[in-house]
């Protein structure tokens, strides 16, 4: 085994495990993050049956397309690689992989990966029709939620190049007025690839004036103007995992709209409570209302519209989820975002996200730039 695969073997055997508290048999895997956590490998989901059989008290097997096997067996810690051409069905090789593994003799009870198919998981409840049935988050999510340090790392890295890209915009300054949205997303993904990072998290978010009062509304060709509020949510990969993070500035010399200072002052401070509030032990529910609870008091809670939080890793949106009432306690190794939000439609928005990992008495921010809503 090669000091990559190591990494990789030690979650195979951690997931093993993690089926008995499950009560789960297996857990059948088809390309996805999952897979990836698991195994190292990255591959994009396709119609040929590409699936990874785990149980706990044998080897894992993957069953790949014919054209994949020296790739998967080169780079995985899995031994037991089979392998199907296309003049074969597949359906009989994930037959026997099933027989092989003493599946068929049973009732299992299968996780199957939550993003899996329906073509795939029809051809499993074909090969195993007396099967029950889940999903691979039952077993996997509290393990993926707890970052090693190389995971960390990565997301350290993909964090420092956001916050490159938000320096070079504050320092940008009236250059960004006149541009439309669309085109201060496409120069903050080309800044990205400059800052080391590799693509995009998700699709860059650029709101500007009344257009930062939708959460999710992600660029369009309305022409920034000098004052407008632009909520700027973006972020980039770094061996595949992201970051993820939001300021709201405004560009020019002219002032922002009325009430914004305001706004924008409480949406800090809140973020800035919620950070605080972090540390091994609390709940979700805790943090979210360390937000929520300075937002309403300053009497804006009815324009907070969403949760505090969710965590970050190979996905952008996974456990744990930073919500209100949410009675999960926080653990050290877990990085979430926090970030408390404040829309008035029709106006402007305010959105201040950083992503943090949590310690063994606190949390350490991944973003450290400036939150303050002035450029130069």
């Amino acid at each position: 085994m090669t000091d990559t695969d190591a990494p990789y073997a030690r979650r195979l055997d951690a997931a093993r495990e993690r089926l008995a508290g499950a009560d789960a048999d297996a857990l059948v895997l088809f390309p996805s993050t999952n897979l990836t956590y698991l195994t190292g490998h990255d591959e994009h989901p396709s119609e040929r049956h590409f699936l990874l059989f785990v149980v706990a008290d044998a080897d894992p097997v993957f069953l790949v397309p014919e054209l994949a096997g020296e790739q998967v067996r080169a780079g995985t810690p899995v031994a037991d690689v089979r392998t199907w051409s296309d003049d074969e069905d597949p359906v009989a090789a994930v037959e026997a992989v099933a027989e092989d593994l003493a599946l068929a003799n049973d009732a299992p009870h299968v996780l199957v990966d939550d993003t899996m198919h329906a073509r795939f998981t029809q051809d499993l409840r074909r090969v195993l029709p007396d099967a029950t049935w889940g999903l691979a988050s039952d077993a996997l999510a509290d393990l993926r939620a707890i970052k090693d340090d190389a995971e960390v790392a990565a997301l350290r890295h993909a964090g420092e190049a956001a916050d490159a890209v938000v320096r070079d915009l504050r320092e940008m300054g009236d250059e960004v007025v006149g541009m439309t949205e669309t085109e201060l997303a496409r120069l903050i993904e080309d800044r990205l690839e400059v800052h080391g990072g590799t693509g995009v998290s998700f699709e860059t978010i650029v709101g500007s004036g009344p257009n930062g009062a939708m959460p999710h509304h992600t660029h369009g060709d309305r022409v920034i103007e000098a004052g407008d509020p632009v909520v700027l949510d973006f972020g980039t990969r770094v061996d595949g995992y992201p970051s993820d993070q939001t300021r709201t500035l405004v560009f020019g010399d002219a002032e922002p709209p009325e009430g914004f200072r305001e706004v924008h002052r409480v949406v800090r401070e809140a973020q800035e409570a919620a950070v605080e509030a972090v540390e091994p032990g609390v709940t979700v529910g805790a943090i979210d209302a360390a937000a929520r609870d300075a937002i309403a008091e300053a009497g804006y809670g009815d324009a907070f519209v969403h949760r505090t939080g969710h965590g970050v890793g190979l996905d952008v949106h996974e456990e744990p989820y930073v919500v209100a009432g949410g009675e999960r306690e926080v653990e050290a190794g877990m990085v979430f975002s926090v970030e408390p939000g404040v829309y008035r439609p029709d106006e402007f928005g305010v959105r201040i996200e950083d992503l943090v990992v949590v310690t063994d008495d606190g949390c350490v921010r991944l973003n450290r730039t400036d939150r303050d809503w002035r450029t130069d």
